[in-house]
């Protein structure tokens, strides 16, 4: 099985090939085909490949299938005897992945 760790928009993922990864929203529109040169560590059936920091001529390259939002995350604080409490909410703003390809 070959897999790659890859830094993803200031993010580090395992990928394998035919995978769907939900990243950080990325400015590519949907449809369109992305590479990352950014690739640490490539293990191709056991041999692996280690960058300092990155790994030479490693690259994913992966299409853009979706821009979606995440879960909402509520926040609430509270301070205790004054009568202080908020409520706010937050969606990621996130970008489904298919891992095409690794190369290296």
């Amino acid at each position: 099985m070959k897999y790659a760790i890859v830094d993803i928009a200031g993010q580090q993922f395992k990928v394998v090939e035919d995978q769907h990864v939900f990243v950080h929203r990325l400015e590519a529109g949907e449809g369109e085909k992305v590479n990352f040169d950014k690739v640490l560590l490539v293990d191709n059936a056991g041999k692996v490949k280690v960058g300092k920091p990155t790994v030479a001529g490693a690259q994913v390259s992966a299409k853009v299938v979706s821009h979606v939002k995440g879960d909402k995350v509520l926040v609430f604080k509270k301070k205790r005897r004054k009568g202080f409490q908020t409520l706010n909410g937050h969606r990621q703003a996130l970008t489904r992945l298919h891992i095409e390809k690794i190369k290296g």
